[in-house]
Protein backbone atom coordinates (compact mmCIF):
# COMPACT_ATOMS: atom_id res chain seq x y z
CA UNK A 1 0.00 0.00 0.00
CA UNK A 2 1.19 3.50 -0.83
CA UNK A 3 1.32 5.49 2.44
CA UNK A 4 2.09 9.22 2.54
CA UNK A 5 2.45 11.77 5.34
CA UNK A 6 2.31 15.42 4.32
CA UNK A 7 3.98 17.09 7.29
CA UNK A 8 6.74 16.55 9.84
CA UNK A 9 9.38 18.71 11.52
CA UNK A 10 12.09 16.08 11.60
CA UNK A 11 14.72 18.12 9.75
CA UNK A 12 14.30 20.99 12.22
CA UNK A 13 14.59 18.56 15.13
CA UNK A 14 17.78 17.11 13.66
CA UNK A 15 19.43 20.17 12.17
CA UNK A 16 18.52 22.88 14.66
CA UNK A 17 17.56 21.18 17.93
CA UNK A 18 20.16 18.45 17.39
CA UNK A 19 17.67 15.88 18.65
CA UNK A 20 19.13 12.39 19.05
CA UNK A 21 17.88 9.91 16.47
CA UNK A 22 16.70 7.67 19.30
CA UNK A 23 14.30 10.43 20.42
CA UNK A 24 12.76 11.08 16.99
CA UNK A 25 9.26 10.07 15.95
CA UNK A 26 10.54 9.59 12.40
CA UNK A 27 13.75 7.69 11.63
CA UNK A 28 14.80 5.60 8.62
CA UNK A 29 13.97 2.42 10.56
CA UNK A 30 10.56 3.74 11.63
CA UNK A 31 9.70 4.73 8.07
CA UNK A 32 10.50 1.21 6.95
CA UNK A 33 8.59 -0.45 9.79
CA UNK A 34 5.56 1.75 9.16
CA UNK A 35 5.69 1.18 5.42
CA UNK A 36 5.75 4.94 4.76
CA UNK A 37 6.26 5.32 1.03
CA UNK A 38 6.52 9.11 1.07
CA UNK A 39 7.36 11.25 4.08
CA UNK A 40 7.21 15.04 3.70
CA UNK A 41 9.90 16.92 5.64
CA UNK A 42 9.20 20.59 6.26
CA UNK A 43 11.79 23.31 6.00
CA UNK A 44 10.40 25.30 8.91
CA UNK A 45 11.53 28.91 9.22
CA UNK A 46 11.64 28.76 13.03
CA UNK A 47 9.90 30.22 16.06
CA UNK A 48 10.91 33.82 15.28
CA UNK A 49 9.62 33.93 11.71
CA UNK A 50 11.18 36.68 9.61
CA UNK A 51 12.80 38.16 12.72
CA UNK A 52 15.05 35.12 12.95
CA UNK A 53 17.86 33.61 10.92
CA UNK A 54 15.65 32.07 8.26
CA UNK A 55 18.47 31.30 5.81
CA UNK A 56 20.64 29.76 8.52
CA UNK A 57 17.83 27.57 9.82
CA UNK A 58 16.88 26.32 6.36
CA UNK A 59 20.54 25.58 5.58
CA UNK A 60 20.83 23.40 8.69
CA UNK A 61 17.64 21.59 7.80
CA UNK A 62 18.84 20.89 4.28
CA UNK A 63 22.08 19.49 5.66
CA UNK A 64 20.10 17.14 7.92
CA UNK A 65 18.66 15.37 4.86
CA UNK A 66 21.85 13.33 4.65
CA UNK A 67 20.90 11.37 7.76
CA UNK A 68 18.09 9.81 5.74
CA UNK A 69 19.83 9.74 2.37
CA UNK A 70 22.85 7.96 3.83
CA UNK A 71 20.54 5.24 5.13
CA UNK A 72 18.85 4.62 1.82
CA UNK A 73 15.88 7.00 2.07
CA UNK A 74 16.15 9.20 -1.06
CA UNK A 75 14.56 12.55 -1.79
CA UNK A 76 12.06 12.66 -4.65
CA UNK A 77 11.19 15.75 -6.65
CA UNK A 78 7.58 14.72 -7.20
CA UNK A 79 5.27 12.65 -4.95
CA UNK A 80 4.41 10.47 -7.93
CA UNK A 81 8.06 9.40 -8.14
CA UNK A 82 7.86 7.64 -4.76
CA UNK A 83 7.65 3.85 -4.87
CA UNK A 84 4.87 2.01 -3.06
CA UNK A 85 7.38 -0.69 -2.16
CA UNK A 86 10.09 1.69 -0.97
CA UNK A 87 10.63 4.70 1.27
CA UNK A 88 11.38 8.26 0.18
CA UNK A 89 10.96 11.83 1.32
CA UNK A 90 9.87 15.09 -0.26
CA UNK A 91 10.41 18.66 0.91
CA UNK A 92 7.92 21.33 1.91
CA UNK A 93 8.29 24.79 3.41
CA UNK A 94 6.57 25.98 6.58
CA UNK A 95 6.70 29.76 6.56
CA UNK A 96 6.51 32.00 3.51
CA UNK A 97 9.31 34.14 4.92
CA UNK A 98 11.60 32.24 2.56
CA UNK A 99 10.03 34.14 -0.35
CA UNK A 100 10.28 37.67 1.04
CA UNK A 101 13.41 38.55 -0.93
CA UNK A 102 11.65 38.34 -4.28
CA UNK A 103 9.69 36.11 -6.64
CA UNK A 104 12.87 34.44 -7.89
CA UNK A 105 13.09 32.65 -4.56
CA UNK A 106 10.09 30.55 -5.59
CA UNK A 107 12.17 29.10 -8.43
CA UNK A 108 15.08 28.53 -6.05
CA UNK A 109 13.01 26.46 -3.65
CA UNK A 110 11.34 24.57 -6.46
CA UNK A 111 14.82 23.63 -7.65
CA UNK A 112 15.51 22.25 -4.17
CA UNK A 113 12.52 19.94 -4.60
CA UNK A 114 9.96 21.84 -2.52
CA UNK A 115 6.44 20.88 -3.62
CA UNK A 116 4.20 22.41 -0.94
CA UNK A 117 4.42 25.63 1.05
CA UNK A 118 2.58 26.58 4.24
CA UNK A 119 2.30 30.30 3.58
CA UNK A 120 2.59 31.26 7.25
CA UNK A 121 3.45 29.68 10.55
CA UNK A 122 2.33 31.68 13.60
CA UNK A 123 3.76 35.02 12.44
CA UNK A 124 2.61 37.48 9.81
CA UNK A 125 4.89 37.86 6.82
CA UNK A 126 4.96 39.52 3.39
CA UNK A 127 2.49 36.93 2.08
CA UNK A 128 -0.28 36.87 4.68
CA UNK A 129 -1.44 36.40 8.24
CA UNK A 130 -1.65 33.39 10.55
CA UNK A 131 -4.78 31.94 12.13
CA UNK A 132 -3.24 32.48 15.55
CA UNK A 133 -3.20 36.26 15.08
CA UNK A 134 -6.95 36.60 14.61
CA UNK A 135 -6.21 39.06 11.79
CA UNK A 136 -9.07 39.51 9.32
CA UNK A 137 -6.93 40.63 6.38
CA UNK A 138 -6.38 38.32 3.44
CA UNK A 139 -3.30 37.62 1.37
CA UNK A 140 -1.22 40.61 0.37
CA UNK A 141 -0.81 41.57 -3.28
CA UNK A 142 2.72 40.23 -3.11
CA UNK A 143 1.39 37.08 -1.49
CA UNK A 144 -0.98 36.47 -4.38
CA UNK A 145 1.90 36.91 -6.83
CA UNK A 146 3.97 34.38 -4.86
CA UNK A 147 1.13 31.86 -4.82
CA UNK A 148 0.47 32.19 -8.54
CA UNK A 149 4.15 31.66 -9.28
CA UNK A 150 4.18 28.64 -6.96
CA UNK A 151 1.22 27.19 -8.78
CA UNK A 152 2.93 27.71 -12.12
CA UNK A 153 5.77 25.62 -10.68
CA UNK A 154 3.55 22.77 -9.48
CA UNK A 155 3.90 23.79 -5.82
CA UNK A 156 0.86 23.41 -3.58
CA UNK A 157 -0.31 26.35 -1.47
CA UNK A 158 -0.76 25.03 2.06
CA UNK A 159 -3.38 26.68 4.30
CA UNK A 160 -2.33 25.03 7.57
CA UNK A 161 -1.59 27.95 9.95
CA UNK A 162 -3.09 30.50 7.53
CA UNK A 163 -5.99 32.70 8.67
CA UNK A 164 -9.46 32.23 7.22
CA UNK A 165 -9.38 35.36 5.06
CA UNK A 166 -6.20 34.09 3.43
CA UNK A 167 -7.84 30.70 2.91
CA UNK A 168 -10.74 32.25 1.01
CA UNK A 169 -8.35 34.33 -1.07
CA UNK A 170 -6.67 31.11 -2.17
CA UNK A 171 -10.05 29.61 -3.04
CA UNK A 172 -11.33 32.66 -4.91
CA UNK A 173 -8.30 34.43 -6.35
CA UNK A 174 -5.81 31.77 -7.44
CA UNK A 175 -5.67 29.12 -10.13
CA UNK A 176 -5.29 25.85 -8.22
CA UNK A 177 -7.00 24.30 -5.19
CA UNK A 178 -4.96 24.66 -1.99
CA UNK A 179 -4.16 21.96 0.52
CA UNK A 180 -4.03 21.75 4.30
CA UNK A 181 -0.97 19.62 4.99
CA UNK A 182 -1.55 19.20 8.75
CA UNK A 183 -4.93 20.36 10.02
CA UNK A 184 -7.96 18.95 11.86
CA UNK A 185 -11.71 19.59 12.05
CA UNK A 186 -13.16 22.52 13.98
CA UNK A 187 -16.46 20.69 14.48
CA UNK A 188 -14.70 18.03 16.56
CA UNK A 189 -12.24 20.31 18.37
CA UNK A 190 -12.56 24.07 18.62
CA UNK A 191 -9.03 25.31 18.03
CA UNK A 192 -7.93 28.24 15.87
CA UNK A 193 -5.73 25.92 13.83
CA UNK A 194 -8.60 23.71 12.71
CA UNK A 195 -10.77 23.91 9.59
CA UNK A 196 -14.46 24.76 9.68
CA UNK A 197 -16.93 22.55 7.85
CA UNK A 198 -17.38 25.37 5.33
CA UNK A 199 -13.64 25.35 4.60
CA UNK A 200 -13.60 21.57 4.32
CA UNK A 201 -16.52 21.62 1.88
CA UNK A 202 -14.70 24.24 -0.19
CA UNK A 203 -11.64 21.98 -0.39
CA UNK A 204 -13.86 19.06 -1.32
CA UNK A 205 -15.67 20.94 -4.09
CA UNK A 206 -12.47 22.53 -5.37
CA UNK A 207 -10.39 19.36 -5.40
CA UNK A 208 -7.99 20.30 -2.60
CA UNK A 209 -6.40 18.06 0.00
CA UNK A 210 -6.40 17.72 3.80
CA UNK A 211 -3.77 15.87 5.84
CA UNK A 212 -5.18 15.23 9.32
CA UNK A 213 -2.81 16.32 12.09
CA UNK A 214 -1.94 13.89 14.91
CA UNK A 215 -1.49 16.56 17.59
CA UNK A 216 -3.81 15.77 20.54
CA UNK A 217 -4.54 19.47 21.21
CA UNK A 218 -6.00 19.77 17.68
CA UNK A 219 -7.87 16.49 17.94
CA UNK A 220 -9.53 16.78 21.33
CA UNK A 221 -10.30 19.72 23.60
CA UNK A 222 -9.06 17.68 26.55
CA UNK A 223 -5.67 17.33 24.87
CA UNK A 224 -5.80 13.58 25.39
CA UNK A 225 -6.79 11.01 22.81
CA UNK A 226 -5.90 7.76 21.08
CA UNK A 227 -5.56 6.59 17.52
CA UNK A 228 -9.33 6.29 17.15
CA UNK A 229 -9.69 10.05 17.58
CA UNK A 230 -7.52 10.62 14.51
CA UNK A 231 -9.78 8.23 12.60
CA UNK A 232 -12.81 10.22 13.79
CA UNK A 233 -11.41 13.42 12.25
CA UNK A 234 -10.70 11.57 9.02
CA UNK A 235 -14.21 10.14 9.07
CA UNK A 236 -15.68 13.61 9.64
CA UNK A 237 -14.02 14.84 6.44
CA UNK A 238 -15.40 11.77 4.68
CA UNK A 239 -18.90 12.54 5.96
CA UNK A 240 -18.60 15.96 4.32
CA UNK A 241 -17.83 14.27 0.99
CA UNK A 242 -14.05 14.33 1.36
CA UNK A 243 -13.13 10.66 1.24
CA UNK A 244 -11.13 11.38 -1.92
CA UNK A 245 -9.21 14.40 -0.57
CA UNK A 246 -8.18 13.36 2.97
CA UNK A 247 -5.02 11.73 4.27
CA UNK A 248 -2.34 11.95 6.94
CA UNK A 249 -0.39 15.04 8.07
CA UNK A 250 1.16 13.77 11.28
CA UNK A 251 3.25 16.75 12.46
CA UNK A 252 5.63 14.18 13.94
CA UNK A 253 8.75 15.66 15.56
CA UNK A 254 6.95 19.01 15.76
CA UNK A 255 4.54 17.91 18.49
CA UNK A 256 5.46 17.12 22.07
CA UNK A 257 2.68 14.55 22.60
CA UNK A 258 0.93 12.06 20.34
CA UNK A 259 -2.29 10.05 20.45
CA UNK A 260 -2.00 6.79 22.36
CA UNK A 261 -1.08 4.09 19.89
CA UNK A 262 0.28 6.52 17.31
CA UNK A 263 3.67 7.49 18.68
CA UNK A 264 5.75 7.49 15.51
CA UNK A 265 5.98 6.60 11.85
CA UNK A 266 6.26 2.92 12.70
CA UNK A 267 2.78 2.92 14.27
CA UNK A 268 0.84 4.35 11.30
CA UNK A 269 -0.47 0.88 10.31
CA UNK A 270 -2.53 0.97 13.53
CA UNK A 271 -4.42 3.94 12.09
CA UNK A 272 -5.14 2.04 8.90
CA UNK A 273 -6.55 -0.82 10.96
CA UNK A 274 -8.68 1.63 12.92
CA UNK A 275 -10.17 3.06 9.75
CA UNK A 276 -11.54 -0.39 8.91
CA UNK A 277 -13.66 -0.20 12.07
CA UNK A 278 -15.50 2.74 10.51
CA UNK A 279 -16.71 0.53 7.69
CA UNK A 280 -14.48 2.07 5.05
CA UNK A 281 -13.75 0.00 1.97
CA UNK A 282 -10.25 -1.09 1.03
CA UNK A 283 -10.27 1.38 -1.88
CA UNK A 284 -11.24 4.31 0.36
CA UNK A 285 -8.56 3.37 2.90
CA UNK A 286 -5.95 3.08 0.13
CA UNK A 287 -6.90 6.59 -0.97
CA UNK A 288 -6.63 7.98 2.54
CA UNK A 289 -3.32 6.22 3.06
CA UNK A 290 -1.69 7.97 0.12
CA UNK A 291 -3.40 7.71 -3.24
CA UNK A 292 -5.52 10.80 -2.56
CA UNK A 293 -2.33 12.84 -2.34
CA UNK A 294 -1.13 11.53 -5.69
CA UNK A 295 -4.49 12.37 -7.24
CA UNK A 296 -4.24 15.89 -5.81
CA UNK A 297 -0.91 16.44 -7.57
CA UNK A 298 -2.46 15.08 -10.77
CA UNK A 299 -5.00 17.90 -10.46
CA UNK A 300 -2.59 20.74 -9.71
CA UNK A 301 0.36 19.58 -11.82
CA UNK A 302 -0.74 17.22 -14.62
CA UNK A 303 2.06 15.22 -16.19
Amino acid sequence: MFIADTHSDTLYALGVHRTLESDLMITPDKLRKGGISLQTFALWTGVDGNRGDVSGIVHKELEARSIFEDKGIPQVQDPRDADENGNAFMLSVEGGEVFEKGLDTVDEFRALGVRMVALTWNHANAIGFPAKSGDKRGLTEYGLKVVRKMQDNGMAADVSHLNEAGFWDLINKTNQPPMASHSCCMSLCRHFRNLTDEQIRALVSGGGYIGINFYPSFLSESGKCDVRRVAEHIDHVCQLGGEHIVGFGSDFDGIETTPEGLEGADTVPALLECLKEFGMSDDIIAGIAGKNLLAYYDRIDPR
